[in-house]
């Protein structure tokens, strides 16, 4: 019954049943995946020949210096290449980087005592001083990284006035005790601060090769890291090759010798690709092919629990998406069961909130449209946009933004017959490459666009500070000061139970104004060879580090 109710939905607006190809859905429930079934594997590996790995990355990567970065292509380069103070294993547990060990009383000084055998890949030893100067760099304005953001939020000493343009960098709460001794001070105590330490931003840099070579310094033959690998060779829109960093501390435990990220926007030709031997595993896979692959490619296709949710982000600055009621008729009409079980049809669960259900220590509540039933819910829609003056004789008329992914126009494509079908809105579909449309997010340049929320750490907050007032990552224009005061209220606490109780709140206001439309949590597809060896198949961030992985031979 579900089952057909689902597939005589698809049907809406003129809608091709191309896209219900994952329809005969097996799994009723929702799944809620932290790791796979998995075969297990002999402890006597036998490695192959080759320990070359060539992978899907999505798209081309807008920059490799992890200051400037801000999206997750990016991020699974700069992981390769750069070493922060702390790593995370095959099942998202925080574990030993840069710094072997640390250490705190109180939550607000942390220190970090770094291996004395770190190395730049250059031969320069990674101290302390190099973490500061990074550190510094990101919060300097001169900087303006889009991640500045993050800084503050790790409420580290004068960050968010360094930000601001108040203070000093060199204010900022963060010092070299001595050559291979990290402290940082922050301002109020950050439990999960050790957490945050572990993404992009906080990845050192070396200085004197930034102060040779500017904004260049990521190029090949400029380029000096100190993680396990090293930029080799880079043509943009082709290939991006990384070779083994012998200087690397762990070189001894690494097995691959080179990995190639290829940036394939089109899943079909991902998946064909790997197919026919080129790739290893790819990003993602194409929706209308995964019933087939699972068939035919059992011991290739992967899905695992994702820490990532799916929405539309209304700009709240421009009219009538300034008017709550549009936002919620345009979210209420989204059939967000026919796109995670039809569309996607994965494993992937409709989303009613911002965070997902698989964050660690969260446990929320469904908002009262979320108890809904769908016709209810279209019902209350069609009211709500009455009410804020549209109708047939004056319909609603706008613009959804994607970036290029044939998986993200299937999507904008349904979501739109649904809002044709229900409500007799008429939307223009705008499909922009990757940076143009970070950029146009960022200048508030949309209407409506689609966006995606990965977590930077595994905790609420690494959601819901997305949403502040003052950052516009990912676009994000919602500008709620009754929001502000709960979060930094969530941040100042020292009691994870009382923060756990705020973040709810914090959910519950973004159900009431609307500024974004949840409409799925993550699971993540991909094809992945089984000759590849040591998988983290328990990361719900997705954090894939090469150097713990191998190619097996055949």
């Amino acid at each position: 019954m579900y089952k057909n109710k689902i597939t005589q939905a698809i049907l809406l607006g003129g809608l091709s049943l191309a896209l219900a190809g994952c329809g005969d859905k097996t799994a009723e429930q929702p799944v809620k995946q932290t790791k796979p079934a998995e075969k297990p594997e002999s402890t006597e590996v036998v490695y192959a020949d080759v320990q070359e790995l060539v992978r899907g990355n999505g798209t081309e990567v807008a920059t490799l210096d992890p200051h400037k970065s801000q999206g997750v292509p990016e991020s699974h380069v700069i992981r390769d290449l750069l070493e922060g103070l702390v790593n995370q294993d095959a099942d998202g547990n925080t574990i030993p980087g840069v710094a072997e060990s640390w250490e705190t009383t109180d939550n607000k000084k942390f220190v970090f005592h770094l291996r004395k055998d770190a190395k730049w890949s250059n031969g320069d030893p990674v101290t302390a001083d190099d973490f500061v100067y990074s550190f510094q760099r990101a919060v300097d304005p001169m900087t303006a990284s889009p991640y500045s953001w993050y800084m503050e939020y790790t409420k580290m000493a004068n960050a968010k006035d360094i930000v601001a343009g108040k203070k000093d960098k060199s204010e900022l709460g963060v010092k070299a005790i001595d050559a291979h001794t990290l402290e940082v001070q922050l301002e109020t105590a950050v439990p999960y601060f050790v957490k945050m330490m572990g993404h992009t931003t906080v990845k050192p840099v070396h200085k004197a090769t930034i102060e040779k070579f500017g904004d260049q310094w990521t190029k090949p033959g400029n380029f000096v890291g100190n993680g396990a690998f090293v930029v080799n060779d880079w043509v943009v829109n082709e290939r991006l090759e990384l070779v083994r960093n012998e200087q690397y501390w762990d070189n001894k435990d690494t097995k691959l010798t080179k990995v190639t990220f290829l940036p394939i926007e089109n899943q079909v030709s991902e998946m064909n690709r790997f197919l026919s031997g080129e790739l290893d595993f790819t990003n993602e896979l194409p929706v209308e092919h995964f019933k087939r692959l699972q068939k035919e490619e059992p011991d290739s296709v992967s899905v695992v629990g994702s820490l990532c949710t799916y929405y539309y982000s209304f700009n709240t600055k421009k009219k009538p998406f300034d008017d709550v009621r549009v936002r919620k008729a345009i979210s209420y009409a989204i059939d967000r069961s026919i796109v995670s079980d039809v569309i996607l049809g994965q494993g992937q669960k409709p989303a009613y909130f911002l965070t997902p259900e698989i964050t660690a220590g969260f446990n929320p509540e469904l908002p009262a449209y979320g108890k809904m039933t769908q016709d209810e819910r279209n019902a209350e829609a069609k009211r709500l946009l009455t009410e804020a003056g549209f109708g047939p004789e004056n319909p609603l008329k706008f613009t959804l933004l994607y970036n290029t992914s044939e998986n993200h126009k299937k999507i904008a494509v349904a979501a739109g017959s649904m809002w044709k079908k229900t409500l007799g809105l008429e939307v223009v579909l705008e499909n922009q490459e990757w940076k143009t449309y970070l950029d146009s997010k960022d200048q508030g340049q949309f209407e409506v666009a689609r966006a995606g929320w990965c977590g930077d750490y595994n905790e609420a907050s690494a959601f819901l500070t997305l949403m502040v007032s003052k950052n516009t990552t990912g676009g994000q224009h919602y500008g709620s000061a009754e929001y502000d005061a709960l979060i930094e209220k969530a941040l100042a606490s020292t009691s994870e139970e009382e923060r756990n109780a705020i973040y709810l709140e914090a959910e519950k206001l973004l159900a009431k104004d609307m500024p974004i439309a949840p409409i799925y949590q993550y699971v993540k597809s991909r094809l992945l060879s089984p000759q590849v060896g040591g998988f983290p198949t328990g990361n719900a961030e997705e954090k894939i580090y090469s150097k713990d992985l191998y190619i097996k031979a055949k």
